[in-house]
């Protein structure tokens, strides 16, 4: 006991060295947290009539998050800043990864402004919480520690258990955000015991450290049970089968602009930090996460497909949709440790990421504005939307079609990248990888246009041809996504260059 209280004293006694920061690199994080505190002090604050202004001004914190974001890339110039040891990086890699947040979650505003002003939700705690999201999606894309990461994943996290619950008043949302809390709970409790193995086989929660004590074939128990259970906790954020299970009921329940939210950025910031430990932590663990990866982009592209072929609700099949995109995120991961195709491979998964974006979240924006006429979500009641609604139709095709990977749409570039990276190994199970994937690509165009047939050929279920009249944030978002989706497709190289593997600062290959 004395000797504990000595050297609790003696540290007690040591000069702390406050750490360097880089205000700077800071920015966009420091941006949202005071912006996430001013959006709850006006809410606080203002009547309710005027509660329409909370969006607007969520708006502006995100646009000026976005300007720091802008001004570091144009300073970096390749040579990434530190923080904290190592522990947290600004690099290329990460501000691709975190202009993209900041885009989606600008798009989920213009998205839900509408809907949270006549639901009669509450509107200033949305946004708070969305915001509060972003801030841990933001913190993902620099955090090179298990802890940054971890505490990372649980503030973008419990703000979108209750975003899934927001309509209290209906039993299933209800039941959507109960589902995704206590699987997401499970999940981060494995990962976490996962984490807890890692750290006490190398004696260290740093990324790098723990990839250079990490060799294929050299490997103890416990080091191979905490990388396989980090790979289960994050395969559930990212809907991976045999993980999938909670998406479609949270997605079917959850309000439509927060199915949106949870579908592209939520799924994202999964596959940010994945694709971080694979690279940075986990390069020399292929062995380990890479028939892991390969067993799981099979079945969930598989599995999301022929799911998606029985639907009938249209944002239950968007939900195996995702899924089964999801896969095709994954399937160049199976071989980041082949030297022939790590580069490509991290490069396959950003690109996704960023194309994904604009054709998942362009097509719920269809969606939201079709289901506030016909007031249903059944695929059925998209019928006749060429005769009343053309513009409508055409911006559905876009996305339905570049979903499906048809040229010369974002989506086509973004599976051609991703074919590209598993080719890139030459091994026999990345052939093997590769047919199943082409296989999956054509049973996925068989729902896909199955949407545009009812859009295009059938009749308005219920004769009512009025034309659709969609709120301007609305047509806002279609506009930024329709264009997002058809530039990319058309001129490849606005996202070619991200995600190369010298942006990923730390990574070893």
């Amino acid at each position: 006991m004395i000797g504990l209280l000595t050297s609790v004293l003696a540290q007690a006694e040591s000069v702390w060295v406050a750490p360097d920061l880089d205000w700077h690199a800071l920015a966009p994080e420091l941006i949202l947290v005071i912006g996430i505190n001013l959006v709850l002090l006006i809410d606080l604050n203002i009547a309710e009539s005027k509660k329409w202004t909370i969006a607007t001004l969520s708006g502006f914190v995100l646009l000026a998050a976005f300007i720091p974001v802008v001004t570091l890339g144009l300073e970096l110039d390749g040579v990434p800043r530190e923080m904290f040891d190592g522990r947290y990086i600004i690099d290329e890699y990460a501000l691709v990864l975190k202009a993209l947040f900041l885009l989606v979650a600008y798009v989920i505003i213009l998205m839900s402004q509408n809907e949270l002003e006549e639901g009669g939700y509450y509107q200033g705690e949305f946004y708070v919480l969305m915001l509060c999201s972003i801030l841990g999606m933001v913190m993902m894309t620099s955090a090179r520690d298990l802890i940054s990461i971890f505490v990372a994943l649980e503030l973008l996290s419990i703000p979108a258990y209750m975003m899934a619950a927001w309509r209290k008043r209906s039993s299933v949302s209800n039941e959507a955000g109960v589902k995704y809390y206590l699987l997401g709970v499970f999940a981060s409790a494995i990962m976490l015991f996962g984490m807890s193995y890692l750290y006490g086989t190398t004696g260290t929660t740093k990324l790098t450290e723990i990839g250079a004590q990490l060799t294929n074939g050299d490997l103890m128990a416990l080091e191979v049970v905490g990388i396989v259970f980090i790979l289960v906790g994050f395969a559930f954020k990212v809907s991976a089968v045999p993980f999938h299970t909670w998406a479609p009921d949270t997605y079917e329940g959850a309000p439509t602009p927060v199915t949106a939210f949870l579908s592209v950025a939520s799924k994202a910031a999964g596959f940010v930090a994945l694709v971080t430990l694979i690279y940075t932590a986990f390069p020399n663990a292929s062995d380990v996460y890479g028939p892991m990866i390969w067993a799981m982009a099979a079945l969930t592209m598989t599995v999301g497909n022929v799911l998606a072929l029985r639907q009938t609700n249209i944002v239950r099949m968007l939900a195996y949709s995702s899924v089964s995109q999801g896969g095709f995120i994954l399937m160049p991961l199976a071989f980041a440790g082949d030297p022939n195709a790590s580069g490509s491979a991290l490069n396959a998964v950003v690109v996704y990421l960023l194309v994904y974006a604009f054709m998942n979240l362009g097509a719920f924006a269809v969606v939201i504005a079709v289901s506030r006429k016909t007031n249903s979500g059944e695929i059925s009641s998209f019928g006749g939307l060429f005769g009343y609604a053309p513009g409508m139709a055409v911006a559905m095709t876009v996305f339905m079609a570049s979903l499906a990977g048809i040229p010369p749409l974002g989506g086509w570039f973004a599976k051609f990248n991703a074919f590209k990276a598993v080719l890139d190994a030459g091994s026999s199970a990345a052939y093997v990888l590769a047919c199943i994937a082409a296989v999956n690509t054509v049973i996925s165009a068989a729902y896909y246009f199955k949407v545009l047939r009812t859009v295009w050929v059938d009749d308005a279920p219920d004769g009512n041809t009025a034309p659709i009249n969609p709120p301007q944030p609305i047509l806002a978002a279609l506009a930024i996504t329709v264009i997002g989706t058809i530039a990319v497709g058309v001129y490849p190289r606005l996202v070619a260059g991200f995600g190369e593997l010298s942006d990923l600062a730390g990574a070893l290959g």
